[in-house]
């Protein structure tokens, strides 16, 4: 009887304890879904706090260089290649023959201008004669003047075709690729030589709308030379594109005259430095990531009490990921970097640290 009286209280106990165990489970259930229904009202976002800083204002562009001169020299008649007197990597002059074709047709065609000139001088001669004596009328002597003006222009063309059975080079420069061989048939406009002048060479950049104000033409401009790195080269603006491409970016061209080491092609750095001649310059900057819609439209979300405010800012020039603010920003805030594509004015937020 005793025993069943503890098996009994033994029970209840255990029972209690279950049911205290699972209500007190329950309440930390409901506290845990409350807090994290909490934190779904809120948005989470990085941030990082306005301070004025050493920025480097020199600005840089990449880009390749290009031939200052380069041409594909091309045959201006049609016959069969005799002699190709150079090959590539050959230095050559403007006007030094590279190639000579078949002459041999057109050495023909000269001689039978030639006689036809003669028998033509010969005839109006005759004519001259003749009409002061009333022999002839003067539209025949006229037509014997032309006759003898079209052989002369004749011998001239002829003249003209065996001078360009030597081709000639158009620019001084090198031979870089070579299209023809001895035997080689050619026609109109072939291309038969690919020339290119690195004497100087001619680096292309973009240059951002933002930097386009502080160049000028004729600037000297420092260039680094990724595979050159021990060297050191600059160059002087000659060109800047009185429109922008597509990205707001201005093509600019930098002419830099090549000591020997430089090639065609090869990737390269343009530095601009700033108009004050300081690398650096002390001042309040954001991240580009923290505008609204794109660094133009000044626009960026600061913390507030909990909550993201929009705020509008005066920005000055962009370096790299950095913009300057002149006004809106007394530096200390902290300045939301991401989230913003989730936020309205007011948005309670969580920062992520």
């Amino acid at each position: 009887m005793k025993k069943t009286l503890i098996y009994i209280i033994v029970a209840a106990v255990l029972i209690g304890l279950g049911a205290y165990k699972i209500a007190d489970n329950k309440k930390k259930q409901q506290t845990e879904v409350k807090e994290v229904a909490k934190q779904v009202d809120k948005i989470n976002v990085n941030i990082v706090t306005v301070a004025r800083e050493n920025i480097d204002t020199d600005y840089s562009a990449n880009g390749t260089f290009l031939p200052k001169q380069e041409m594909n020299q091309a045959s201006e008649i049609a016959g069969r290649i005799v002699n190709v007197l150079v090959k590539e990597g050959s230095k050559v002059g403007a006007g030094q023959v590279l190639a000579t074709i078949k002459r041999d047709a057109i050495e023909v065609d000269i001689s039978q201008a030639q006689n036809n000139l003669q028998n033509a001088i010969i005839d109006n001669q005759r004519y001259e004669n003749a009409f002061k004596t009333g022999g002839v009328t003067k539209q025949q002597l006229d037509n014997s003047r032309l006759q003898l003006k079209n052989a002369q222009v004749a011998v001239r063309a002829q003249g003209v075709k065996v001078n360009d059975t030597s081709i000639r080079a158009g620019i001084s420069g090198t031979i870089n690729k070579k299209m023809v061989e001895p035997g080689t048939v050619v026609s109109i406009g072939t291309s038969m030589f690919e020339i290119v002048n690195i004497n100087s060479l001619k680096l292309s950049v973009l240059v951002d709308e933002s930097q386009i104000g502080r160049i000028a033409l004729g600037q000297e401009v420092p260039i680094n030379v990724n595979v050159l790195p021990e060297d050191s080269f600059s160059g002087r603006i000659t060109f800047i594109a009185p429109k922008s491409d597509a990205s707001l970016n201005f093509p600019v061209e930098i002419e830099v005259q090549n000591r020997g080491n430089l090639k065609a092609g090869m990737y390269a750095t343009a530095v601009f430095k700033t108009n004050h001649g300081a690398e650096t310059q002390n001042m309040l900057t954001v991240p580009a990531e923290a505008f609204v819609n794109g660094v133009s439209s000044g626009q960026l979300f600061i913390v507030q009490n909990g909550a993201a405010k929009l705020i509008k800012v005066t920005i000055g020039k962009v370096y790299g990921d950095k913009v300057q603010i002149l006004s809106g920003l007394n530096g200390g805030e902290q300045v939301i970097t991401s989230g913003q594509i989730n936020l309205e004015n007011g948005s309670k937020i969580n920062i992520v640290k």
